[in-house]
């Protein structure tokens, strides 16, 4: 799907502003929850790639911490075949990049070609109710800029207004995190993690379309200037979809 999208210097590096998660307390399990590892590192790979910019920034700004399954090293094994967080997080120089984030407080749209929001647990904590990340979200996509979310990062449609105070997501086509994959997660830990569900609140809004795909598998929607995928194996597919949009 298409629609208007602001059209950038090609002339020079498209620049990307990469949101990862601030670290919390879960309120349903105790845990401490941050970002996903996948999240951050395949759409980082791919923007590489591309020959873009990408400046990792959080909400409140500081030092992240991811969450312990999305860890290559964790002794779940959950991730232990993710070599790219696994070279990320060894290189000094990218572990920097999240060492020491800078906040969002003095982010203008009009520096970037594209916000690309990542997931993980802690953005069910810290997202939900979040206006300032909310009306950040907004002012990307008012500005005609490609706006992208994954995973439970898309937990932030759920209530992203747009000036008019429609929500960004009516008449959209997306995608998150889906109740399957919850269902799944609850069972493989044996208890409740997240305080809701994407899947259930976005059906309870009206004049949006969410849909989901198979459990597990790499999956990402273009609707116009917002794109979002599905769970932590959509990072990539995703990014591919903002390189399509931008071009190289």
């Amino acid at each position: 799907m298409t629609g208007n999208i602001n059209v950038t210097n090609p002339s020079r590096k498209k620049r990307i502003l990469l949101l990862a998660a601030n670290p919390a307390t879960s309120p349903t399990t105790g845990w401490p929850v941050g970002f996903w590892w996948a999240e951050l590192t395949h759409p980082y790979w791919a923007f590489v790639e591309a020959g873009y910019e990408i400046e990792i920034r959080s909400p409140e700004g500081g030092a992240l911490q991811a969450d312990g399954f999305s860890d290559p090293e964790d002794p779940s094994g959950y991730s232990a075949d993710d070599i790219l967080s696994l070279g990320f997080k060894k290189s000094a120089k990218h572990r920097a990049l999240i060492e020491d984030t800078k906040s969002i407080a003095d982010v203008n749209p009009a520096n970037y070609d594209a916000i690309f929001v990542t997931g993980g647990q802690s953005p069910m904590v810290t997202f939900r109710g979040n206006a300032r990340l909310q009306r950040l979200v907004a002012d990307f996509f008012e500005a005609g800029k490609i706006t992208a979310l994954v995973c439970h990062g898309t937990c932030l449609l759920l209530e992203t207004r747009l000036s008019n105070g429609e929500l960004l997501v009516k008449g959209k086509t997306w995608t998150g995190f889906a109740n399957a994959e919850e269902q799944f997660a609850d069972s493989f830990v044996g208890k409740r993690i997240q305080p809701f569900w994407i899947e259930d609140e976005a059906r309870k809004l009206d004049g949006t379309n969410f849909v989901v795909d198979q459990m597990f598998r790499d999956f990402a929607v273009r609707d116009g200037s917002l794109v979002t995928g599905q769970q932590q194996f959509s990072g990539a597919a995703a990014a591919r979809l903002v390189i399509e949009a931008l071009g190289r």
